[in-house]
């Protein structure tokens, strides 16, 4: 995940639709909210948690170039990868939010 002045967050989700959604709808004042980490720039599929685990310790290894030219490897644009994942709604102050985040078929 990026903010957009290209801040960079690294973690491991079993859901990732979720987990974007979370970072879009932040709850408290933690680095993400505060850095506006909401964009999805990069991200890689795992056979089992625990290989996902090593890779994040690995990347965030890293140093910061390394993870630049990932990055600029499969997304020199720095596009948001889940730009159309949650299509923007009118605000109403009726409206909760879903508890669980959207539902994706």
């Amino acid at each position: 995940m990026a903010s957009p002045s290209r801040r960079l967050y690294t973690g491991v989700t079993a859901d990732l639709h979720r987990r974007v959604w979370q970072h879009r709808h932040p709850h408290g004042l933690g680095f993400t909210t505060h850095n506006q980490i909401t964009r999805l720039v990069y991200c890689e599929p795992a056979r089992d948690i625990g290989s996902a685990i090593a890779r994040e310790k690995q990347l965030k290894a890293s140093s910061r170039e390394q993870k630049l030219s990932l990055i600029a490897s499969v997304n020199p644009g720095w596009l948001d990868l889940a730009a159309d994942w949650f299509p923007e709604r009118p605000a109403r102050s009726d409206q909760k939010r879903p508890a669980g985040g959207p539902r994706h078929p």
